[in-house]
């Protein structure tokens, strides 16, 4: 049974950084894919970053340089490092993973992801 449980959503200025975590405790595939999507009030779920087992990594071109993903296999943790956070930043942000490869080009479209956490707020004033 696969599980996502996001963590490190919260409150924060302009300008400021958070460190998003999901937890994939029973998510276990040699070949992976796993990502960080958002959606704010009366928007489309959008496309943050994304990687693969193969340390492939597609990003939204909007925050390609302000986040960054990473992942700790050894914990099963996937991470999104956020810096320089702004107003537009604020949304419900939730990690994803599929079941195995997804193509370079289809990294960012949620159709590929079958498995979702429920979500962290974030709230940047």
């Amino acid at each position: 049974h696969v599980q996502l449980v996001e963590s490190g959503g919260g409150s924060v200025q302009a300008g400021g950084s958070l460190r998003l975590s999901c937890a994939a405790p029973g998510y276990r595939y040699d070949t992976y894919c796993m990502g960080w999507f958002r959606q704010a009030p009366g928007k489309a779920r959008e496309g943050i970053a994304v990687i693969d087992s193969d340390g492939d990594t597609a990003y939204a071109e909007s925050m390609k340089d302000r986040f960054t993903i990473s992942v700790d296999n050894a914990k099963n943790t996937l991470y999104l490092q956020m810096n320089s956070l702004k107003p537009e930043d604020t949304a419900m942000y939730y990690c994803a993973a599929a079941a195995g490869y997804v193509p370079i080009s289809l990294m960012l479209a949620s159709v590929p992801f079958g498995f979702w956490g429920r979500g962290t707020q974030v709230t940047v004033s």
